[in-house]
């Protein structure tokens, strides 16, 4: 053992690999603790360079260049500083009050700014979007404010939203938009809901303020999930509770194409589309202003992202969700388009409450098609009713039709984009039965038959119509649906296979009915 060492020692290669080895060690270990304490050194620069809070004469973080003389402060000035420290200090009352607002007093009028200061104002997503309008509103002089929000402040939520910072991570951003707007607006009175809105908690989220008390004068729709959306936009339409809706600002980039205009208007984007079918679906095909934007989708322009193929291999895509139902694709948002949507949900919200007078683009108005296609289907089931074998002369008297213009709006709008099937001519539209009914469609629900009390219905289905010109589905109805031919022996395969592919969308809605 003694004479393999010696052997070992006395080798000079070995020697020589042996003092490389402890030479780069000792390199690196010089290296390292070099880099220690650089790293020390600027962590201690850092700390020193943070202003203790509890120092009434802080060191500058940044040095400042002056050019020219500091101007000195004015009377205005003074005064506003004065009220400022004030109001720091808990003392304010309503001169410092109608100071802060003094340019919205002059450019509203006492009585407008009056009205705003006793208006009461509900904020439905705290957000990109609610955050801005809720700021907007406080800052403007809405006394009353109440910020429903089930989520929390991420650190992705930073790009968009008005008042959060890295502190507030992880806080609910009702609380947080609160803390932070108390200290800009101390006067205004918050009513926080940590909650989702749906069908079940909305009495109580949209009620008075106060048990008996103010009802809302207006909504600021600023939610992102369809149903929730969708919920929210129905109550309030049902209670007659003024509502503004901002529609979706993800993908968008241009704030000149934002606009507000009536729900039946608005268009190019999916939660637009997917929001105003869904309520024409239940009656609704107007009377909803909504912020969204023309901005049309292009090459080269943001999309919506979809997952990554392993979280999909994670398990159901819902469950990845931070509630059942919401979406859970990325959705790529600039950061100021979610402020200029907010903001013009606020400046409607404003001028509303305080009758300012506004000119918006006026949209177009289709609610007399409408009611033109809901006769052409009343004449058209009428005719399929007394046409089939052995029916009496008078069985169409009184017969109704399970189609309302909220179908009708449905069908050409959205489903036909408001153009006919067979041609794509976009005038004199109507809707019309695609097939033949095997049997007569006729439904007898109560009443004594041949009596003036009897009810009648047809079965008619969304699925069951089809968009053409007027000319087009007087031919259809001639030769199709009162004839023997068959939709092959008129139309080529590509007509037949939009319709077929137009129909199964339909089937998809029936139950949003």
């Amino acid at each position: 053992m003694a004479s393999l060492i010696a052997q070992t020692t006395s080798n000079s290669k070995i020697q020589l690999a042996a003092t490389a080895v402890v030479s780069a060690a000792v390199a690196a270990g010089a290296v390292l603790s070099y880099q220690r304490l650089q790293k020390d050194e600027r962590l201690s620069r850092l700390k020193q360079s943070i202003p203790d809070p509890q120092d009434n004469d802080p060191p500058a973080l940044h040095k400042l260049t002056r050019h020219g003389p500091v101007p000195k402060p004015g009377k205005e000035d003074e005064h506003g500083q004065f009220l400022a420290n004030r109001a720091k200090k808990g003392d304010f009352d309503d001169e410092l009050i109608l100071e802060q607002l003094a340019r919205n007093r002059v450019f509203l009028g006492p009585d407008g700014l009056e009205k705003l200061r006793s208006a009461f104002v509900v904020v439905v997503g705290c957000g990109g979007v609610g955050s801005h309008a809720a700021a907007a509103l406080a800052r403007s002089g809405v006394s009353k404010i109440r910020l429903i929000d089930f989520d929390q402040v991420s650190l992705s939520s930073l790009n968009r939203h008005a008042v959060a910072t890295l502190d507030d991570v992880g806080m609910p951003k009702v609380q947080c938009l609160h803390d932070r707007l108390m200290a800009i607006t101390p006067w205004v009175r918050f009513d926080l809901h940590l909650a989702k809105f749906d069908g079940r908690t909305a009495p109580d989220l949209l009620g008075a303020w106060e048990a008996g008390g103010q009802k809302p004068d207006f909504v600021i729709d600023a939610i992102d999930n369809i149903d929730s959306k969708v919920e929210l936009l129905k109550y309030c339409w049902d209670h007659g509770l003024p509502v503004i809706s901002s529609m979706g600002a993800g993908t968008k980039s241009d704030p000149t194409r934002i606009m507000v205009g009536d729900i039946g208007t608005s268009t190019d984007d999916g939660l637009s589309r997917a929001t105003r079918r869904r309520l024409k679906l239940l009656g609704i095909t107007c009377g909803i202003p909504v912020v969204f934007s023309t901005e049309q989708m292009g090459e080269g322009k943001a999309a919506l992202l979809p997952l990554a193929e392993e979280e999909f291999q994670k398990g159901s895509v819902g469950d990845l969700s931070s509630l059942a139902d919401f979406r859970v694709r990325i959705l790529p948002v600039l950061g100021t388009m979610p402020a200029v949507f907010g903001y013009t949900a606020a400046n409607h919200v404003i001028m509303k409450i305080t009758g300012y007078p506004i000119d918006y683009i006026p949209g177009k108005a289709r609610d007399k098609m409408y009611d033109g296609i809901l006769a052409f289907i009343q004449s058209s089931e009428e005719k399929i009713v007394r046409a089939a074998a052995g029916a009496p002369k008078d069985v169409s008297v009184g017969l109704k039709v399970p189609i309302t213009t909220g179908d009708i709006a449905f069908l050409v709008e959205e489903l036909y984009r408001g153009r006919s099937v067979v041609t794509g001519i976009p005038t004199k539209l109507v809707l019309v039965r695609w097939n033949k009914s095997a049997a007569s469609p006729l439904v007898r629900i109560a009443g004594v038959a041949g009596e003036t009390t009897e009810q009648k219905s047809t079965i008619l289905k969304l699925s069951d119509l089809v968009c053409m010109t007027k000319d087009e589905a007087t031919r259809h109805q001639k030769e199709i649906i009162l004839g023997e031919k068959r939709p092959e022996d008129l139309y080529d395969a590509s007509v037949i296979a939009k319709v077929e592919s137009r129909r199964k969308e339909a089937e998809t809605y029936e139950k949003y009915r």
